[in-house]
């Protein structure tokens, strides 16, 4: 019975604790690669690549545009899956992309912004994101951390770019 009640006592605090952080955010990452803008540019709007390239995405499926705008599902491992739409594309610039899915407990938008560099190119992703479960919350701060997603993003695309740079791919040196 005691750990009952622990185990209501721990959820209502999670909730309360939770209902005080914000519920929109906003975290960056950024990492530079020594590519050139093109070359970055051509492989981060090249949704219908993302699952040769990015960890956790199986399969991509292309759904109705909205306002014209290009909407696809990204699929992981679970046949879970996440609309997004692409809202802007300044080629070689900046790219803003948003789960396209209000129903879900989370929502947002990264923006992607390349600045070319004399090594490179530099990558910066800035999430604004809204966590609207406050149990969620707490988990998306605290244990996952707001970075996680952008990271995990930045590391596939590296890999991605040594497998071009080794295999003599690499379209667009630097």
């Amino acid at each position: 019975m005691k750990w009952i009640i622990a185990l209501l006592i721990f959820i209502i605090v999670l909730i309360v604790f939770g209902l005080l952080l914000p519920e929109k955010h906003r975290a960056s990452k950024s990492a530079r690669f020594n590519v050139s803008a093109e070359y970055l540019w051509e492989i981060i709007t090249n949704f219908e690549a993302y699952p040769t390239w990015r960890s956790g995405v199986t399969r991509i499926e292309r759904i109705n545009d909205i306002n014209g705008h290009p909407v696809w599902n990204e699929i992981d491992s679970d046949n879970q899956g996440i609309p997004y739409e692409t809202m802007e594309a300044v080629p070689l610039k900046r790219l803003v992309r948003r789960i396209a899915d209000p129903a879900l407990p989370f929502g947002g938008s990264w923006e992607f912004t390349l600045e070319s560099t004399p090594e490179g190119t530099m990558l910066t992703i800035t999430e604004n994101g809204e966590v609207y479960n406050p149990v969620f919350r707490v988990i998306s701060r605290f244990v996952f951390g707001h970075t996680k997603n952008m990271q995990a993003y930045l590391n596939d695309l590296q890999t991605r770019i040594e497998q071009h740079q080794a295999s003599g791919q690499l379209s667009h040196p630097r």
